[in-house]
């Protein structure tokens, strides 16, 4: 193996680089249009442009990337996980093409890629797997039957696929349908197929799964467990491992029947048996057959570098370790960073702002010298967020010798985290590292259905003690510490945050102090601009605040150094009621950039403020958009299929009344 073309993008990408490079291995990158100045795209040996822009335009063009092998003299091809990592026909297409396949053989793909097969397949090996229905037959006849005797609740899930596209829980039987065809639409954009199973649903389950490993001479292992229970839409934002309740007993049950799927399936390579965890049973949900994106998770716990064992597997090596050579050490947490505000909404938008901490990038950092950082992202001042691929930006892992010490530096490193110009869940994801329910260890797949809403209480709290450090920020920007000259009259400004007009006055003083007064507070700071940061202090106490100019005319993005962010715009030059409460009735605009996949609405109709007025799918994912009063539709302005632009007009509404 002398050159591997990676069929990927993104901060997978540049981790698949990092470890063939080490190994002495050439690679070769592909890119979209939008993902030409990426950073994988000129960290790669070489590169190659697949053209298009959407996913399936380019990272899901079978033919494409074989092209591109054969043009670069690639030998090997890497799929990464998304895309056409799950694709028996691209690994098969691969062989055919006479390169090598760094991952599990087509048939395996095939028998464990379809839950309904690799459910028969896991009972038949004497895993434990919930009641259900994973027939051929999809009439919605038919499912109702199932439904009610399997039990409700009950889940729905795509058979193809993964990462929590096509899965619904419904609660009650007149919700059935309606998830039913929801989930099969989001299964066929995404998989290509629309076929859907049911599963009894468990209440309050814990999500675990089991890391596998097996070699192309027989031998298969596991590698413990991860605990992925914090999630939103379906999709972990939170892994951890050792799972906080696991104990060696049930860690050896599972990873001896994730062992047995793995061979059942004539396995090799990398994989993951997912597990739902309940009152001490566990149960089979599905095995991934990919690297998953928290690898790097039982990377820290093992010291191994599980993309080095992937190629070594493909060029037929056996596996470096036996079973009882495995050691599992410290405890290690990773969080997602994605673009999304904090009600889960996926984001585009242009990073104008990057600035991580001291970190290690991709690499198995050394056991034992206290809690260690790693940072996988394709990050870069300047990059553009595209709505045409998945949300995530990178994710933070750290490694420490306990669960407590690594949950303390991983909510530091986020603090220090910056990442300005679109909305992230950086902030977002500190306050559930600490918040009180996942310290104990007792966060469930249910956890944020409960807490996300106090969380978003306690960061919209914290957003207005920084508001006038925020607001200095951005009057401060850029200007020099000695360039501000005294003025003991109050400048009146007016800021708006979370749709809500802040008036406050400033004064500056000489050597540079400034004084804020908000209402009846007044606060004396002392400040120092460097570039975009502001240093202030007050009392002995010391903050800063960096901001940036926002995408739209008088907004600003800031963060304090206690890891506060807020969004703000100077409305000091508008009325002050602003414009947006009278066209709430009137207007219907895209929150995102997206596609418009169904119109559930038509001029003349009347619209209560829940019902389903369009359906969007962006970065992946379907999104219901209602109008939140009830209405009239006066207007339809798009169609199905059409590409819609954040704040784009879709929908001319009129009051109900």
């Amino acid at each position: 193996m002398k050159k591997i073309l990676i069929a990927n993008r993104g901060e997978i990408a540049r981790r698949i680089i990092r470890t063939a490079h080490a190994m002495g291995i050439q690679t070769v990158a592909v890119y979209s249009d939008p993902d030409r100045g990426a950073l994988h795209v000129r960290e790669a040996t070489t590169s190659y442009a697949l053209g298009g822009t959407t996913s399936a335009e380019s990272y899901l063009r079978i033919d494409k990337l074989l092209a591109a092998a054969q043009a670069t003299g690639a030998d090997a091809v890497h799929p990464g996980y998304g895309f056409l990592s799950e694709n028996a026909e691209f690994a098969q297409a691969v062989q055919q093409a006479g390169l090598i396949w760094i991952g599990p053989p087509p048939q395996a793909i095939d028998a464990l890629g379809d839950k309904a097969g690799a459910k028969a397949l896991a009972r038949q090996a004497g895993v434990p797997c919930l009641p259900g229905y994973d027939g051929e037959d999809q009439s919605e006849e038919l499912l109702a039957a199932q439904a009610q005797e399997v039990g409700y609740p009950v889940m729905v899930k795509a058979v193809a696929g993964g990462g929590g596209r096509g899965m619904r829980l419904v609660n009650q039987p007149e919700g059935l349908l309606e998830a039913v065809r929801s989930a099969k639409s989001e299964a066929l954009a995404a998989f290509g197929s629309d076929r859907v199973l049911l599963e009894r649903a468990l209440t309050a389950p814990r999500h675990v799964e089991v890391q596998v490993f097996a070699d192309q001479h027989g031998n298969c292992i596991h590698l413990g467990e991860r605990d992925c229970s914090v999630q939103r839409r379906n999709q972990k934002i939170i892994e951890e491992a050792p799972s906080p309740a696991v104990d060696e007993a049930m860690r050896a049950r599972m990873g001896r029947c994730a062992v047995q799927l793995a061979q059942a399936a004539g396995y090799q390579g990398a994989g993951t048996v997912e597990f739902l965890v309940q009152g001490g049973e566990f149960f089979l949900m599905e095995m991934n057959t990919r690297l998953q994106v928290e690898h790097p998770v039982t990377e820290a716990l093992t010291g191994l570098d599980l993309v080095e064992w992937q190629i070594r597997v493909a060029r037929g090596e056996p596996l470096p370790l036996a079973q009882d050579e495995v050691r599992l050490g410290g405890h290690a947490i990773e969080v997602r960073l994605c673009a999304e505000d904090e009600n889960f909404v996926p984001c585009a938008g242009s990073v104008a702002l990057f600035d991580a901490p001291a970190a290690s990038h991709f690499e198995v950092a050394p056991r034992g010298n206290g809690p260690v950082l790693r940072f996988d992202h394709a990050l870069q001042t300047g990059a553009t967020v595209t709505p045409y691929y998945d949300s995530m930006l990178g994710k933070l892992i750290v490694h420490a010798d306990d669960r407590g010490s690594a949950i303390e530096a991983l909510i530091q490193s986020l603090r220090a985290l910056r990442v300005l110009g679109l909305p992230t869940n950086r902030a977002f994801l500190a306050a559930c590292l600490d918040h009180p329910t996942f310290r104990a260890g007792e966060a469930l797949v249910p956890f944020l259905q409960t807490a996300a809403d106090p969380i978003r209480a306690t960061l919209a709290a914290q957003e207005q003690e920084a508001l006038p450090a925020a607001v200095l920020a951005t009057q401060l920007q850029g200007v020099q510490s000695q360039g501000l000259l005294p003025c003991r009259h109050e400048r009146p400004l007016r800021m708006r945050h979370r749709g809500a007009d802040h008036t406050l006055g400033l004064a500056f003083a000489p050597d540079r102090q400034v004084l804020v007064r908000r209402g009846d507070d007044a606060q004396n700071w002392h400040w120092r601009a460097a570039g975009s940061e502001v240093h202030l202090l007050q009392d002995g106490v010391q903050l800063a605040a960096c901001g940036v100019p926002g995408s739209e005319a008088d907004q600003w993005h800031v963060q304090t150094s206690n890891g506060a962010e807020l969004w703000l715009e100077d409305t000091s030059t508008r009325p002050a009621q602003g414009r947006r409460g009278a066209q709430a009735a009137t207007e219907l605009r895209a929150p995102f950039n997206g596609r418009v996949i169904r119109i559930a609405a038509e001029a003349g109709q009347m619209l209560a403020a829940d019902d389903t007025a369009l359906v969007i799918d962006s970065m992946k994912l379907e999104h219901t958009l209602s109008t939140g009063a009830q209405v009239r539709v006066e207007e339809v302005l798009v169609e199905p299929g059409q590409q819609v632009a954040r704040g784009q007009l879709l929908l001319r509404l009129s009051p109900a009344a």
